[in-house]
């Protein structure tokens, strides 16, 4: 399987990059929430220059927080600066939109702005919106601007069929954050397959597939649930609390103690479920290193639910397992020593 690397935007990121190119791996994504970290064009702009192979990624942008025109421009100008190295994850912006206090984009606005980019970021004309009124819209000048003759590969961030369903009429890959179960990888690629037309085509040539994650190799007789493990893993499992304060049903699914790990999130950061300002301190720090006082909230089940953790064997079968389920590669965030980390990384997958 191939890997990725994924990292929040700031200043430095395409030393990061090359790093990450020099050692192998395929991909270097970016992640877009404008209240939490850095905006991932300009970084990947700087990658984009300091690079010259690993395929750059947008991991995901969403219609509420850009129009089609804009996003596409963003997206063809990083296009022109890596010919055919740009991957663009598209969501309902499920995070970036709570940071803001805000719902996320409903999915008939997420395909709707998806095949609009398909169609830009192509050089064709597409439709655009605004309120009741709607207009053609493509690039007036794009040689020397943006680059349309390279293709853009996009994925849609799916956790169920729904969207999974929306890349196959799209013809897109799926990409989702934390998903380990290969049951439910082989649910999202049926989903994407029925919805595909027509589906011999996409069974010949289908869009990949990536998964975020995080991953530990425990060393002989390490504690699985140890503080090492914590602070490489608790950013993702902290994510999932957060979201199931955002989210009743997905709460109310969670067994006991995870239920009570997101009664000690709020009691941390000093609000509640519904505070209105409660994105204000919910978010602090997201899926950045987990501080100290944090480390009470990755639970046994969170680390089990949430990371890739184990012996280097448990790891790999983990992994065959995934991408015998359609998972083509995997993205690993690494938080403590990114440097340090995706070093060990690549010299574990030689």
């Amino acid at each position: 399987m191939r890997t990725g690397i994924v990292m929040s935007a700031r200043p430095g990121l395409e030393r990061l990059a090359a790093r990450a190119e020099e050692l192998g791996f395929s991909s270097f994504w970016v992640y877009d929430t404008p209240m939490v970290h850095g905006d991932p064009f300009v970084g990947l702009a700087l990658c984009a220059k300091a690079t010259g192979r690993i395929k750059l990624g947008i991991g995901v942008t969403s219609p509420a927080l850009r129009s089609a025109p804009a996003a596409a421009a963003a997206l063809g100008s990083l296009n022109a600066l890596a010919p055919g190295r740009v991957i663009c994850g598209v969501g309902t912006g499920n995070t970036a939109r709570r940071t803001l206090g805000m719902r996320p984009a409903k999915l008939a606005e997420l395909e709707s702005f998806t095949g609009a980019l398909q169609d830009l970021t192509a050089g064709r004309e597409t439709e655009y919106r605004e309120g009741t009124r709607t207009s053609r819209v493509r690039f007036l000048h794009a040689d020397g601007y943006v680059n349309t003759d390279d293709p853009v590969e996009f994925v849609m961030a799916a956790f169920g069929p729904k969207v999974a369903a929306i890349a196959g009429r799209l013809g897109t890959g799926l990409i989702s954050f934390a998903l380990h179960a290969p049951s439910a990888w082989s649910a999202l690629g049926e989903a994407r397959r029925a919805a595909a037309t027509p589906t011999a085509a996409y069974d010949a040539e289908r869009p990949p597939s990536y998964l975020i994650s995080s991953l530990y190799v425990l060393g002989d007789g390490e504690d699985r649930y140890g503080q090492a493990v914590k602070d490489a893993t608790g950013h993702i499992a902290v994510s999932a609390l957060i979201l199931a304060v955002e989210n009743p049903a997905f709460r109310a699914a969670l067994p006991p103690e995870e239920s009570a790990a997101v009664e000690h999130l709020l009691h941390l950061r000093g609000t509640t479920a519904t505070a209105p300002d409660r994105h204000h301190t919910l978010y602090r720090d997201y899926l950045g290193r987990l501080p100290a006082e944090d480390r009470g909230l990755v639970v046994p089940s969170l680390v089990d639910k949430f990371g890739l953790v184990g012996t280097w064997d448990e790891i790999t079968r983990q992994i065959d397992a995934l991408e015998k389920s359609g998972v083509d590669e995997l993205v690993i965030h690494p938080v403590a020593d990114p440097e340090a980390e995706m070093t060990a990384l690549a010299r574990l997958l030689r």
